[in-house]
């Protein structure tokens, strides 16, 4: 049985190779130029070749504030591209894992989010997330969306690498504090993932639809920002008074975040029975492995 990534070198595919490594799935992980999510050919060639079991997409636009200004790209990579990879597994009769965001919610809630909860995004990342999902639904019913928040690896762009660079570098941190959210570390999603698929194709629990999968707890970008100076106390001296607390209004970017993003992650645990780490637990072990290794720190992929 044989697993397809698509994305090499964000986050989650990179993490996911490591996790596969120990799975007992064989697996083939590929990227850009191999795969082009704007260019169908690609797509079915390497499907042909590869001859997967279960296609696992993590490639997509991520850049939230760019998205705002190049909103073409957005919608060709999170939404045309993700139709075609749909209607290409349809057409090959492979199940397709796609990864989603909290983004496509509002934010207007007094509760955490569930799966079947109104869709209304605030910007054009969050639209073009929201009608990827759409074209899943209606191309291809074999699927399983799983929604994540607030994503941070050793690996790529991040907010606790930069968090985590700026406190080496001794330098202010001005943080929001006024939105909430589920800090996920990539690592844990990408287990999920296997978790899932051992279900659906060693113990036939097909159970196909949208989950939502986040670290379990909530917080704002300032209290994740708090633990990742704790975390890093030890090894990287910080004075705690060099970070401080700001509201939304006091750090305008070009699009628009929701103000509450929690997400409810009981489908996906009474399904599949995928447990979510505390947050805390993610940033603690994700620390660990930058501060032991430098060179991921400052490496960008």
């Amino acid at each position: 049985m044989k697993i397809l990534v698509i994305g090499k070198r964000g986050m989650l595919a990179q993490e996911l190779q490591s996790v596969l490594q120990n799975s007992g799935f064989a697996w083939e992980c590929h990227g850009h130029p191999d795969i082009d999510l704007c260019q169908p050919d690609t797509l079915r060639q390497r499907i042909q070749q590869v001859q997967p079991s279960l296609i696992i997409n993590a490639a997509g636009y991520t850049d939230v504030d760019q998205a705002e200004s190049h909103p073409e790209l957005a919608f060709a990579l999170n939404r045309d591209g993700v139709q075609a990879l749909a209607e290409q597994a349809h057409r090959f009769h492979i199940p397709l894992f796609h990864i989603s965001t909290d983004f496509v919610f509002n934010g207007n809630s007094s509760r955490p989010f569930r799966e079947d909860d109104p869709a209304s995004p605030l910007g054009v990342y969050g639209r073009s997330k929201w009608e990827g999902e759409e074209a899943v639904r209606q191309c291809h019913a074999h699927h399983v969306i799983l929604r994540t928040a607030w994503l941070y690896s050793v690996y790529g762009r991040n907010f606790l690498k930069t968090i985590l660079y700026k406190i080496q570098k001794g330098q202010e941190l001005r943080v929001v504090n006024d939105q909430w959210g589920c800090p996920t570390w990539a690592k844990n999603l990408a287990s999920a993932l296997v978790v899932i698929a051992e279900k659906i194709f060693i113990e036939k629990e097909a159970c196909w639809g949208t989950y939502h999968f986040c670290g379990s707890g909530e917080t704002t970008w300032y209290g994740l920002a708090q633990a990742i100076v704790q975390q890093a106390k030890g090894q990287v001296p910080f004075p705690e008074e060099r970070l401080l607390p700001i509201r939304t209004v006091d750090y305008p970017t070009a699009a628009k975040r929701p103000a509450y993003s929690v997400l409810d992650c009981s489908k996906v645990h009474q399904v599949f029975g995928v447990g979510t780490p505390h947050w805390h637990d993610g940033v603690r072990q994700c620390v660990k492995e930058l501060l032991a290794c430098p060179d991921l720190l400052h490496a960008q992929s």
